[in-house]
Protein backbone atom coordinates (compact mmCIF):
# COMPACT_ATOMS: atom_id res chain seq x y z
CA UNK A 1 0.00 0.00 0.00
CA UNK A 2 2.81 2.40 0.86
CA UNK A 3 4.41 2.08 -2.57
CA UNK A 4 1.09 2.50 -4.37
CA UNK A 5 0.52 5.77 -2.50
CA UNK A 6 4.00 7.04 -3.31
CA UNK A 7 3.74 6.03 -6.97
CA UNK A 8 0.30 7.63 -7.44
CA UNK A 9 1.67 10.78 -5.82
CA UNK A 10 4.67 10.80 -8.17
CA UNK A 11 3.01 10.09 -11.51
CA UNK A 12 -0.71 10.72 -10.92
CA UNK A 13 -3.61 8.30 -10.81
CA UNK A 14 -4.21 8.43 -14.56
CA UNK A 15 -0.65 7.31 -15.37
CA UNK A 16 -0.55 4.77 -12.53
CA UNK A 17 -0.68 1.10 -13.60
CA UNK A 18 -0.26 -2.18 -11.79
CA UNK A 19 2.64 -2.92 -14.12
CA UNK A 20 4.45 0.19 -12.86
CA UNK A 21 3.58 -0.71 -9.27
CA UNK A 22 4.91 -4.24 -9.82
CA UNK A 23 8.19 -2.82 -11.12
CA UNK A 24 8.38 -0.52 -8.09
CA UNK A 25 7.90 -3.34 -5.58
CA UNK A 26 9.96 -5.90 -7.48
CA UNK A 27 7.05 -8.13 -8.36
CA UNK A 28 5.01 -8.90 -11.43
CA UNK A 29 1.78 -7.21 -12.39
CA UNK A 30 -0.31 -10.33 -11.82
CA UNK A 31 0.62 -10.43 -8.15
CA UNK A 32 -1.00 -7.03 -7.64
CA UNK A 33 -4.17 -8.25 -9.36
CA UNK A 34 -4.50 -10.91 -6.64
CA UNK A 35 -5.34 -8.10 -4.23
CA UNK A 36 -7.13 -5.59 -6.44
CA UNK A 37 -9.02 -6.36 -9.65
CA UNK A 38 -8.49 -2.82 -10.96
CA UNK A 39 -6.85 0.46 -10.05
CA UNK A 40 -10.35 1.77 -9.32
CA UNK A 41 -10.67 -0.86 -6.57
CA UNK A 42 -7.26 0.17 -5.24
CA UNK A 43 -8.46 3.79 -5.11
CA UNK A 44 -11.59 2.64 -3.25
CA UNK A 45 -9.36 0.83 -0.77
CA UNK A 46 -7.09 3.85 -0.25
CA UNK A 47 -10.15 6.08 0.18
CA UNK A 48 -11.62 3.70 2.75
CA UNK A 49 -8.34 3.70 4.64
CA UNK A 50 -8.24 7.50 4.60
CA UNK A 51 -11.85 7.89 5.80
CA UNK A 52 -11.28 5.24 8.50
CA UNK A 53 -8.33 7.27 9.73
CA UNK A 54 -10.45 10.46 9.73
CA UNK A 55 -13.23 8.65 11.61
CA UNK A 56 -10.73 7.39 14.19
CA UNK A 57 -9.44 10.94 14.72
CA UNK A 58 -13.01 12.24 14.86
CA UNK A 59 -14.19 9.75 17.48
CA UNK A 60 -11.24 10.40 19.77
CA UNK A 61 -11.10 14.12 19.03
CA UNK A 62 -14.63 14.82 20.25
CA UNK A 63 -14.98 12.08 22.90
CA UNK A 64 -14.39 14.32 25.92
CA UNK A 65 -16.18 17.40 24.63
CA UNK A 66 -19.58 17.89 26.27
CA UNK A 67 -20.84 21.06 24.60
CA UNK A 68 -22.29 20.32 21.12
CA UNK A 69 -20.87 23.54 19.66
CA UNK A 70 -17.38 22.52 20.79
CA UNK A 71 -17.81 19.01 19.34
CA UNK A 72 -19.00 20.46 16.04
CA UNK A 73 -16.12 22.93 15.81
CA UNK A 74 -13.62 20.16 16.55
CA UNK A 75 -15.27 17.80 14.02
CA UNK A 76 -15.20 20.46 11.28
CA UNK A 77 -11.56 21.17 12.10
CA UNK A 78 -10.56 17.50 11.85
CA UNK A 79 -12.36 17.11 8.52
CA UNK A 80 -11.04 20.29 6.91
CA UNK A 81 -7.55 20.92 8.31
CA UNK A 82 -4.22 20.38 6.62
CA UNK A 83 -2.83 16.91 7.19
CA UNK A 84 0.61 16.11 8.50
CA UNK A 85 2.15 12.66 8.46
CA UNK A 86 1.64 10.71 11.68
CA UNK A 87 4.73 8.94 12.99
CA UNK A 88 2.66 6.11 14.52
CA UNK A 89 1.67 4.81 11.07
CA UNK A 90 5.01 4.14 9.42
CA UNK A 91 3.50 2.28 6.44
CA UNK A 92 1.27 5.22 5.45
CA UNK A 93 2.14 8.84 4.84
CA UNK A 94 -1.19 10.49 5.65
CA UNK A 95 -0.18 13.83 4.15
CA UNK A 96 0.56 12.22 0.78
CA UNK A 97 -2.55 10.05 0.99
CA UNK A 98 -4.67 13.15 1.61
CA UNK A 99 -3.23 14.75 -1.53
CA UNK A 100 -4.34 11.67 -3.45
CA UNK A 101 -7.81 11.88 -1.89
CA UNK A 102 -8.02 15.61 -2.67
CA UNK A 103 -7.32 14.97 -6.36
CA UNK A 104 -9.10 11.66 -6.82
CA UNK A 105 -11.83 10.97 -4.26
CA UNK A 106 -14.70 11.93 -6.57
CA UNK A 107 -13.41 9.30 -9.02
CA UNK A 108 -14.41 6.64 -6.51
CA UNK A 109 -18.12 7.40 -6.83
CA UNK A 110 -18.66 9.29 -10.08
CA UNK A 111 -18.90 6.00 -11.94
CA UNK A 112 -21.60 3.79 -13.45
CA UNK A 113 -20.90 1.21 -10.71
CA UNK A 114 -21.57 3.60 -7.80
CA UNK A 115 -24.93 2.09 -6.81
CA UNK A 116 -23.59 -1.45 -6.77
CA UNK A 117 -20.45 -0.39 -4.91
CA UNK A 118 -22.55 1.54 -2.41
CA UNK A 119 -24.72 -1.55 -1.82
CA UNK A 120 -21.50 -3.53 -1.32
CA UNK A 121 -20.47 -1.11 1.44
CA UNK A 122 -17.54 0.65 -0.23
CA UNK A 123 -18.72 4.06 1.03
CA UNK A 124 -19.91 2.92 4.45
CA UNK A 125 -17.19 4.70 6.45
CA UNK A 126 -17.55 7.94 4.48
CA UNK A 127 -21.32 7.87 5.00
CA UNK A 128 -20.88 7.13 8.70
CA UNK A 129 -18.65 10.20 9.11
CA UNK A 130 -21.29 12.40 7.47
CA UNK A 131 -23.98 10.93 9.71
CA UNK A 132 -21.85 11.41 12.87
CA UNK A 133 -21.22 15.06 12.15
CA UNK A 134 -24.80 15.66 10.96
CA UNK A 135 -26.02 14.32 14.33
CA UNK A 136 -23.91 16.99 16.05
CA UNK A 137 -25.33 19.68 13.73
CA UNK A 138 -28.82 18.57 14.83
CA UNK A 139 -27.78 18.87 18.47
CA UNK A 140 -26.47 22.38 17.88
CA UNK A 141 -29.56 23.46 15.97
CA UNK A 142 -32.44 20.95 15.94
CA UNK A 143 -34.43 23.28 13.67
CA UNK A 144 -31.86 23.19 10.85
CA UNK A 145 -33.41 20.92 8.17
CA UNK A 146 -30.38 20.16 5.96
CA UNK A 147 -27.77 18.65 8.28
CA UNK A 148 -26.62 15.82 6.00
CA UNK A 149 -26.43 18.09 2.95
CA UNK A 150 -24.46 20.65 4.93
CA UNK A 151 -21.94 18.13 6.23
CA UNK A 152 -21.45 16.33 2.92
CA UNK A 153 -20.97 19.74 1.27
CA UNK A 154 -18.36 20.68 3.86
CA UNK A 155 -16.44 17.43 3.42
CA UNK A 156 -16.45 17.57 -0.37
CA UNK A 157 -15.90 21.31 -0.40
CA UNK A 158 -12.90 21.08 1.90
CA UNK A 159 -11.19 18.72 -0.54
CA UNK A 160 -12.06 21.13 -3.35
CA UNK A 161 -10.73 24.18 -1.47
CA UNK A 162 -7.44 22.42 -0.73
CA UNK A 163 -7.14 21.61 -4.44
CA UNK A 164 -7.92 25.17 -5.50
CA UNK A 165 -5.46 26.64 -3.00
CA UNK A 166 -2.69 24.56 -4.55
CA UNK A 167 -3.65 24.80 -8.22
CA UNK A 168 -6.20 27.52 -9.10
CA UNK A 169 -5.78 30.03 -6.29
CA UNK A 170 -7.60 32.83 -8.15
CA UNK A 171 -10.99 31.27 -7.34
CA UNK A 172 -10.57 30.61 -3.61
CA UNK A 173 -9.92 32.76 -0.58
CA UNK A 174 -7.91 29.95 1.02
CA UNK A 175 -4.19 30.65 1.08
CA UNK A 176 -1.25 30.50 3.49
CA UNK A 177 -3.12 32.68 6.00
CA UNK A 178 -6.76 31.66 5.46
CA UNK A 179 -7.36 27.94 5.80
CA UNK A 180 -10.22 25.77 4.61
CA UNK A 181 -10.96 25.26 8.30
CA UNK A 182 -11.37 29.03 8.78
CA UNK A 183 -13.78 29.16 5.87
CA UNK A 184 -15.92 26.20 6.97
CA UNK A 185 -16.09 27.27 10.62
CA UNK A 186 -17.28 30.66 9.39
CA UNK A 187 -19.78 29.00 7.05
CA UNK A 188 -21.25 26.75 9.70
CA UNK A 189 -21.47 29.65 12.16
CA UNK A 190 -23.36 31.66 9.57
CA UNK A 191 -25.67 28.81 8.58
CA UNK A 192 -26.48 27.81 12.15
CA UNK A 193 -26.69 31.43 13.33
CA UNK A 194 -26.94 32.65 16.06
CA UNK A 195 -24.77 29.78 17.34
CA UNK A 196 -21.13 30.87 17.57
CA UNK A 197 -18.47 28.16 17.62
Amino acid sequence: MQQSILLIDEIGFEAFTFKKLGERIGSNESSVYRYFESKHKLLLYLSSWYWSWIEYRLVFGIANLVVPEDRLARAITIITEETIDQSDTEHINEAILKQIIIGNFTKTFLTKEVDEENRSGFFQIYIRIIQRVAAIVKEVNPEYPYAESLVSTIIEGALHQHFLKDHICSITNCNEKVTATDFYLNLINTVLNPIQL
